[in-house]
């Protein structure tokens, strides 16, 4: 198949969509909390922002799964060959607030798809958008950036030096911590917690750790550090990954009235960065 027929057919995939349905249970919820080293709301609060992405969870069955973990693309997703999956980035505007305690619903869309040239091999972007309703009200709307790279030694290096924040929480990712993420998230990627897959397999050093932890850590710190905002926007993107078990920072600093620059920072470079805008 060409290139451009391989396009073509791939075209075909955008405007495809998925709707999950999902009770947001208050014991779910402390789960989450408990992974993410904080506290939960109660029913009937809101629910915090970037918390979402372990609800509304499609769980594939066992045999659908692919060696990585991932399940088989060809579904919802298109498929990638044999390409490794990582979540890139994404933007996302917060309307109002999930409740915990009550039933939502996701609607998922594949908006674009692209293929470009990288520095290690071909690279498939698919953006997915995402709307999070209650009761047929909008409370966020998301972009998600989704890649797809031949296989290739990771890029591990490379990143900006890290500059002091206004701001900055230590966070040790053990692999323990790293489980219990990927459980709330139903996340069955290897990378996240079989040592001898992601060494042998993907090449990197390493347990890697998961990009919408690290983005949920950044924001968590900002609203720790800014108890009197309110977020009503969030963009972040992945420029390397993050290995365990080294201890990595949340930090950030206001840039401007309703934004603020927020960034995770190992060993001195920068590994994942984002913009906050509130009120």
């Amino acid at each position: 198949m060409t290139q451009d027929a391989q396009q073509s057919n791939l075209s075909d995939w955008i405007g495809r969509q998925e709707v999950a349905q999902d009770f947001i249970n208050p014991s779910h919820v402390r789960k989450i909390a408990a992974s993410l080293e904080t506290s939960a709301p109660a029913a009937g609060q809101a629910l915090p922002p970037l918390w979402q992405w372990a609800l509304f969870i499609e769980p594939a069955p066992q045999d659908q799964l692919g060696q990585d973990g991932h399940p088989r693309r060809g579904g919802f997703l298109p498929p990638a060959d044999d390409r490794n999956r990582m979540w890139a980035g994404g933007r996302l505007q917060f309307h109002q607030p999930l409740l915990v305690g009550r039933d939502g619903e996701r609607i998922s869309t594949i908006s674009a798809i692209r293929e470009k040239q990288g520095s290690t091999g071909k690279l498939l972007f698919v953006t997915v958008t995402h709307e999070y309703k209650q009761d047929g009200q909008l409370c966020i709307h998301e972009e998600q950036d989704i890649v797809y790279r031949e296989p290739a030694a990771p890029k591990l290096g490379g990143t900006e030096a890290a500059q002091a924040g206004a701001w900055s929480e230590p966070i040790t990712p053990t692999s323990t911590l790293l489980f219990r993420y990927s459980a709330v998230t139903f996340n069955g990627h290897r990378i996240h917690y079989d040592h001898p897959y992601v060494t042998q397999t993907e090449g990197y050093p390493g347990l890697v750790v998961h990009g919408p932890m690290i983005a949920t850590r950044l924001l968590q710190a900002f609203c720790q550090a800014n108890p009197d905002k309110t977020v009503t926007g969030f963009s972040f993107r992945g420029h390397r990954p993050l290995i365990a078990p080294a201890e990595f920072r949340a930090q950030g600093v206001i840039t401007e009235a309703g934004r603020a620059r927020v960034w995770a920072e190992q060993e001195g470079t920068v590994a994942q960065t984002a913009e906050v805008t509130f009120k």
